[in-house]
C-alpha cells in the first residue's frame, strides 16, 4: 500500500494563525485534471483525487471558533490525532481540514472528528486526554455512543463536573444505578472509589438515601507504624484520609463537619460495622482486598432496607499477612449468579491518572503472569521428578 505522503499532488503553504510546522499546508485543488480555484465549490467529504488504497476526505468547520474548539488551542488536539495515525496526512486551509491516507484509516478519523464536534457542541473542552478517551472508546467498537459516555454527568461541585471517562467506567456507573450490591474491582487509578463516592453524594442530594457510610479495613500497607499517639480518631484517621479527600472534592468543605456531626455522613473502620443493620444508606467499602473472608461476610450482611452497597478494591495489592486469604478474591465465586449483585471489572485502560500509571499497571500484570507461569512450570517439573 502506498503511503499518503507519496501522493503526487502539488502543495502550497498557507500559514495559519496558531499553527506551526509542516502541518500548516494544504493540497492544491484538482479533480479529473480540472483545477478548482474556489473552496466554496467543494463539499465536505469530497476529495479531488483517488489512488488505489488511498482515500482523502475534507472536513468543513462552520467557523474558525468551531475549528479551534475541535482541534485544540494551538492545534494541540490535532497534533495528538497525528500521533495516533502516523500514516495519515492532515492539511489545513481556512476552515477546512483535509485528511489523506490509507483507505482503512481515514473513515476512523472522520468518525473521531464527528464525535469531537459532538463533544464541542455539548461544551466539552477538547484536550489530548479527552481525545485519548475518545480513541479508546472508538477502538473498543462498543455500541454505546462515545459522546453519551463522555458527557454522562454524575455530579457537579464547585465548578467541577464528575463523569465517567471510559466505557468500563460508564458500565460501572450504570451497574451502581441498576443493582443493590456492586463490586468495583480494578487497579489503582481507575476511579472505582471516586465514582462510587460521587454516586453516593448524588443519592444523598436527591434524597434517595438518608446517609452515607464510608468504611475501610485498617490494614497497614506493608509497613509497621508502631504506636500512634492521640485519640482513637487520631489513630484511625490516616487510614480513612483518602475518603475524606474525595468528600472534599465533591461537597462544600464547610458542610462536611456538620453532616458528620449529625450522622448523615459517617467515616469509620470496618470493625465498627459489626452488629449493625444499615437502612436507607449508601455504603461504600474501600480497599476491600484487605478484608478476610469473614470480614467480607460480616460487611455484606449489614445490608438493610433501602440501602445500596458498593465494594471496591484491587486484588493485585493485598496487604494482609502472608497466608491470609483476601475476602475480595473469593467473593465472586461465592456470590456468582445471585440476582441484584454485580461485579464490574476495570483494567489498565481505565486508568485516569498520569499516563505512566497505566503503563506501570500493565508492566506489573505482565510480571505477575510470568511469575505465576514460572511457579506452575516448576511445580510441573517437580511432579515429573525433574530438577528445576
Amino acid at each position: 500500500m502506498e503511503e499518503a505522503a507519496n501522493y503526487p499532488a502539488r502543495r502550497e503553504n498557507f500559514e495559519l494563525e496558531g499553527t506551526r510546522g509542516p502541518r500548516a499546508t494544504t493540497m492544491t485543488e484538482a479533480a479529473n485534471g480540472k483545477a478548482r480555484n474556489s473552496a466554496g465549490e467543494r463539499t465536505a467529504g469530497e476529495f479531488p483525487h483517488s489512488l488505489p488504497g488511498l482515500r482523502t476526505e475534507v472536513v468543513l468547520f462552520d467557523d474558525s471558533d468551531q475549528m479551534v474548539q475541535s482541534l485544540g488551542s494551538h492545534d494541540e488536539a490535532l497534533r495528538f490525532i497525528e500521533t495516533q495515525f502516523p500514516g495519515v496526512d492532515f492539511h489545513v486551509r481556512g476552515n477546512e481540514l483535509s485528511i489523506s491516507g490509507p483507505a482503512a484509516e481515514v473513515p476512523r478519523i472522520m468518525r473521531l472528528l464527528t464525535e469531537v464536534r459532538g463533544l464541542v457542541a455539548r461544551g466539552t473542552v477538547i484536550t489530548p486526554a479527552v481525545l485519548q478517551q475518545l480513541v479508546s472508546l472508538l477502538r473498543s467498537q462498543s455500541l454505546q455512543n462515545p459522546v453519551e459516555v463522555l458527557t454522562h454527568n454524575i455530579l457537579s461541585s464547585r465548578g467541577k463536573t464528575i463523569r465517567p471517562k471510559t466505557l468500563n467506567q460508564k458500565n460501572y456507573v450504570d451497574a451502581i444505578d441498576a443493582n443493590t450490591v456492586i463490586f468495583g474491582i480494578g487497579p489503582a487509578g481507575t476511579g472505582k472509589t471516586y465514582l462510587a463516592m460521587a454516586k453516593a453524594v448524588q443519592a444523598l442530594q436527591q434524597k434517595e438515601v438518608n446517609r452515607i457510610i464510608l468504611t475501610r479495613p485498617a490494614v497497614e500497607a506493608g509497613e509497621r507504624l508502631g504506636f500512634l499517639p492521640g485519640t482513637l480518631s487520631d489513630k484511625i484517621d490516616p487510614y480513612l484520609r483518602p475518603l475524606y479527600d474525595a468528600l472534599h472534592d465533591m461537597m462544600d468543605p464547610e458542610s462536611i463537619p456538620r453532616l458528620m456531626a449529625a450522622g448523615t455522613i459517617e467515616v469509620a473502620p470496618l470493625a465498627y460495622m459489626r452488629g449493625r443493620t444499615l437502612n436507607d444508606a449508601f455504603i461504600i467499602l474501600d480497599e476491600a482486598q484487605n478484608t478476610t473472608p469473614e470480614q467480607m461476610k460480616m460487611f455484606l450482611t449489614r445490608l438493610g432496607f433501602g440501602s445500596k452497597m458498593v465494594v471496591t478494591g484491587d486484588i493485585t495489592q493485598v496487604d494482609l499477612p502472608f497466608g491470609t486469604r483476601s475476602g475480595l478474591r473469593i467473593v465472586e465465586d461465592i456470590l456468582h449468579g445471585i440476582e441484584d449483585v454485580n461485579f464490574s471489572v476495570l483494567d489498565a485502560s481505565d486508568v485516569v491518572r498520569h499516563r505512566l500509571v497505566g503503563d506501570i499497571v500493565n508492566a506489573y500484570s505482565i510480571w505477575d503472569e510470568a511469575q505465576r507461569n514460572r511457579v506452575k512450570h516448576s511445580a510441573a517439573r517437580e511432579n515429573r521428578g525433574e530438577r528445576a
